[in-house]
């Protein structure tokens, strides 16, 4: 078994959310925004546990919620941060569940797209300064 220790958990975090990133940018290549918005969730949610990880110096708990990872982070953010959070959040619900789906899939326009990978680039910029 191997056992790492918390901060090179934390640097699974960002490694894997790098590859994410990846993916979010040639999903919006593609034209296949909604999973782009979905992977642009899942970079930062990733980014928001290494952040947890490093800071609290234990594992990230389990959830999905952008905004209460930030809190439980302790990280600071601002009312627009915040905005921005519990927007791609949804992001990551409304591409998963078909009820939800086709409103979610109407709204991702390449337009709506782009302003929010926007958006995610810089929040991943910001927490990576956190780490």
């Amino acid at each position: 078994m191997i056992i790492l220790n918390i901060n090179e958990i934390s640097q699974y975090w960002v490694t894997t959310s790098s590859e994410d990133y990846k993916v979010m940018l040639h999903l919006l290549e593609k034209k296949d925004y909604a999973y782009a918005l979905f992977f642009g969730h899942l970079l930062i949610e990733k980014l928001l546990k290494a952040v947890y990880c490093a800071i609290n110096q234990k594992h990230a708990p389990y959830k999905h919620n952008l905004v209460s990872l930030a809190q439980e982070a302790h990280l600071e953010i601002s009312e627009n941060q915040q905005l921005d959070l519990e927007a791609i959040t949804r992001f990551n619900i409304e591409a998963r569940y078909p009820d939800l789906k086709l409103s979610f899939y109407n709204l991702c326009t390449k337009e709506f797209a782009e302003e929010y990978v926007k958006k995610i680039e810089d929040l991943r910029k910001w927490l990576l300064t956190k780490i």
